[in-house]
């Protein structure tokens, strides 16, 4: 229960898009306000890089890796995962722009491509070259795309990546969502009714789970927290009106990552990607494996961390040792 006395730019249940030109609008102060803290051994960091800041959480030593997290997320997603893995790696989870408490700006380009792009740009300036990935939902293509961007750049990044239901193209659920909110109407209809879906949060965010009774503790309100700021959905919503085209260009340069070790990890009770589009995505990714969590939904890595992040684990000590010569 959020009991500070909030600035008047706070406006719980509003669907009104914020003024990117307000400077009363200051993503670092709705964060000191709202964040949920960090999880132990994880400390939350700021960077600014090409003129976009950037909140994220890092902590542990050794190869980076890079957490991304999915649509109307941010790196609280990871809460249950990043303890786990700093005992190996540096991880490393931003908030992509637009999402959680970085930057927003209806400037930035919320493409699958674009939003790649400025996810490379931010590692490279916090001094990240090489990294391991793990990413879920759409954060699963904005992978795909950093891998595919960072080969034609001419320096293969990406040594490896874990994919948990990533958005691709043989999965229609999201398709007519993405095209009723793409129209003027649509959009309308959807800001009057934010109020309504976030009194409804709690069955909404059943529906991501294989089982609604495994929903962690404070998960509720640490998704809700960077939506009690003003046009805490406009990312969202531009992402949409991208979502078609995204699709069909991940498509395209699957064959340009076929060679990174992957492994993607699915809930077989997924209503949001839908498990029955992994084995085609898996064919379109050479070094591929495919895990299949039985009874699980949307969300693995929160609704079964344990069994996450032992299969993930498993992968990534494996396949860092190989990138780094251990």
């Amino acid at each position: 229960m959020l009991t500070k006395e909030l600035p008047a730019y706070f406006r719980p249940n509003s669907g009104d898009p914020a003024d990117p030109a307000d400077p009363a609008v200051d993503a670092r102060e709705a964060c000191r306000l709202l964040a949920p803290p960090p999880p132990a051994g994880v400390e939350e960091c700021w960077a600014e890089v090409e003129g976009v800041r950037y909140r994220y959480l890092a902590g542990g030593e050794g190869p980076p890796l890079v957490f991304l997290h999915g649509l109307l997320g941010y790196s609280f997603s990871w809460r249950l995962t990043l303890p786990y893995f700093a005992q190996w790696f540096r991880v490393i989870a931003p908030d992509l722009p637009g999402s959680g408490f970085s930057d927003r700006s209806a400037k930035l380009d919320a493409s699958l491509r674009g939003t790649a792009s400025l996810a490379l740009e931010f590692l490279a300036g916090i001094g990240v070259e090489d990294f391991h990935l793990v990413a879920t939902s759409r954060g699963g293509g904005v992978a795909m795309r950093m891998a595919a961007l960072a080969g034609e750049q001419g320096h293969q990044r990406v040594q490896s990546m874990v994919l948990s239901a990533p958005i691709n193209p043989w999965s229609p659920v999201g398709k007519l969502t993405a095209r009723v909110l793409s129209h003027p109407l649509g959009l309308s209809l959807f800001r009057r009714a934010t109020g309504l879906i976030d009194a409804h949060a709690l069955e909404w965010l059943g529906t991501m789970y294989g089982d609604a009774s495994r929903i962690p503790p404070g998960t509720i309100e640490g998704y809700r927290a960077p939506f009690l700021i003003t046009g805490g959905w406009d990312n969202g919503l531009a992402i949409l009106r991208t979502w078609h085209a995204d699709l069909k260009e991940l498509e395209l340069v699957l064959p340009q990552i076929a060679r990174i070790p992957t492994l993607l990890v699915w809930g077989s009770k997924d209503n949001r990607v839908l498990a029955s589009s992994a084995k085609q995505l898996q064919s379109g990714l050479g070094e591929c494996q495919l895990v299949m969590m039985p009874g699980v939904g949307h969300l693995p890595y929160e609704e079964v961390p344990g069994e996450f992040n032992r299969v993930v684990g498993e992968f990534l000590k494996r396949e860092s040792g190989r990138a780094h010569g251990y």
